[in-house]
């Protein structure tokens, strides 16, 4: 019985997870570059899952959706505390960055952080993942790494979660 109930709390976290994240482009509307302060970014968004402040004392806050939602938002704050950007990375071009030689540090900070992340040990490499939406589709973003850390490959799949489903 605990398993049970361990696994509809589970559903319902993912179902939570996913109605929070369709709420997004709403509150991306409310928000505006150059106006929104970051007290007003923190009522939209909440806390960031990591803040940075830079040297000029710009702040970036990073709103990932992985593993469950579609998206990664990173919010930029200018020193005046205006909102200055808000980039989903999660994009076409983003993805086209992503060359063999580039770091995983760099590809962290094109994409956020990924969904998955699994070694092969064998194989001695590393793939991230990250979800997307492509119009309707679900969708799967793979980077392959080296043992140095290095891209040597990248792929777009379909989302196994959708297809083993059955859902489209």
């Amino acid at each position: 019985m605990g398993k049970l109930k361990l696994g509809a709390c589970g559903g319902l976290l993912v179902g939570l997870l996913v109605i929070l994240g369709a709420c997004d482009p709403q509150r991306v509307s409310k928000l505006e570059e150059g106006v929104s302060t970051e007290v007003e970014v923190r009522q939209q968004f909440g806390d960031p899952v990591t803040l940075t402040v830079g040297p000029d004392g710009t702040k970036t806050l990073d709103y990932p959706r992985q593993p469950e939602g579609w998206t990664n938002y990173v919010i930029q704050i200018g020193p005046d505390g205006k909102m200055s950007s808000l980039r989903q990375l999660l994009t076409a071009d983003n993805f086209a960055r992503v060359q063999p030689g580039l770091g995983q540090q760099e590809v962290r900070k094109l994409l956020g952080r990924p969904a998955q992340q699994q070694r092969f040990d064998l194989k001695k490499e590393e793939v991230w993942d990250w979800r997307f939406k492509l119009g309707q589709e679900s969708k799967l973003f793979s980077v392959t790494f080296n043992t140095e850390g290095k891209v040597t490959a990248t792929g777009v799949g379909d989302d196994p979660r959708e297809t083993m489903s059955g859902a489209k």
